[in-house]
């Protein structure tokens, strides 16, 4: 049996932890000889045929391991079809490496972008097997990603060592934490840090609102604030445009990021020292927590699962809190958004913290 692995997109917590699973339970439980290729830099490996034949102990003490040990890459969905200079399109390429390598199936990690591609793959007649990573969670068919409880633990941290600086200093700190269309990592990292203020792309901003929470706060003799922004925030005023309309308005008011662009347009409204704080990739960096090694041991022995049975075209996921599959062209299907209307926001609600709108 050959099977070839692949990590795809941006990092995250978890994707050596995955990886591991697979292989052990692969090797473990496969009655005919397994030969493991590990097809580097994701996609773009596959492309170029940049992989290498590895020995099953090479996956071995990994678990604990940040990053990826194949390397990762961004390969736009949009540009699967685009040619090179023999007229050879980047799909094509990947078909004809995946059949150089005579694989038995592929094994894909990775998020939304990423199962754009393996569906694609699947759906030309290749053997493909995914594994859901993302620190957004945002992924269809899954309750659950690898890397996202990691992200949350990091985030939450963050917030943590901010209280005590803001409230030693009297300043409102905003914290910008990862997520461009998913609001996730912030609503959880956003109420494990005890934010007083949580902001996600889902729920449009007022800052005016926003400003009004804030100086109740203070006049109640608060000391500090705390307000946990995702990084694609949008006003209420922004959400009424077209992309192409919000991008012309940002880049008029020299937009940098949500966090920094929040200092300025309450520096002009609160009277308070505020700061903002940008943790970045640090957000995807580092071991796993325990939960993900869990996690994403459990998923890869359920990939190896589904390849020793010649399931092939779906997806390892997390359905009613068991863990087990479903279709690619499920996995595809409109990303996970946090619903206004869910149980947790009406429970953030409950609690007092303000949400912006």
């Amino acid at each position: 049996m050959r099977v070839g692995i692949l990590t795809s997109g941006g990092d995250c917590q978890g994707l050596n932890g995955a990886m591991y699973g697979l292989v052990k339970a692969l090797n473990f439980n496969c009655k005919e000889k397994l030969e493991i290729y590990g097809i580097l830099e994701g996609y773009t490996g596959l492309i170029n045929g940049d992989y290498k034949k590895m020995k099953s102990e090479e996956f071995e003490g990994i678990l604990n391991m940040g990053g990826s040990i194949l390397g990762n890459s961004r390969q736009p969905f949009k540009r699967i079809n685009d040619a090179d200079e023999n007229g050879v399109t980047k799909l094509q390429s990947m078909i004809k490496n995946y059949k150089n390598m005579d694989l038995d199936c592929l094994v894909v990690l990775g998020g939304n972008g990423s199962h754009k591609t393996a569906n694609l793959l699947s759906e030309q007649g290749l053997n493909v097997v995914t594994l859901p990573k993302t620190i957004d969670n945002d992924i269809n068919g899954t309750e659950m990603t690898f890397g996202f409880q990691s992200a949350i633990d990091i985030a939450t941290r963050t917030l943590e060592e901010l209280h005590t600086t803001a409230k030693s200093h009297k300043r409102i700190i905003i914290d910008e934490i990862m997520g461009n269309k998913a609001g996730f990592l912030t609503l959880y990292s956003g109420i494990a840090g005890e934010a007083d203020i949580i902001l996600i792309p889902e729920i449009p901003y007022s800052i005016d609102k926003i400003v009004d929470f804030i100086n109740k706060k203070l006049d109640e003799g608060r000391r500090h604030i705390i307000i946990a922004a995702a990084e694609g925030i949008i006003s209420k005023e922004e959400s009424k445009l077209t992309k192409k309309e919000l991008k012309q308005k940002r880049a008029t008011e020299n937009y940098t990021s949500a966090a920094v662009y929040l200092e300025k347009k309450l520096s002009e409204k609160v009277h308070r020292e505020i700061r903002a704080v940008v943790p970045g990739h640090i957000q995807r960096g580092g071991s796993p927590c325990a939960y993900d090694k869990v996690l994403t041991s459990r998923l890869g022995a359920k990939g190896a699962e589904l390849i020793l049975n010649k399931e092939y075209g779906r997806m390892v996921a997390v359905v009613n809190n068991e863990i087990s599959s479903v279709p690619l062209s499920v996995a595809v299907e409109k990303p996970k958004r946090v619903n206004p209307n869910d149980e947790i926001v009406k429970q953030v609600r409950m609690m007092g913290i303000c949400l912006g709108d």
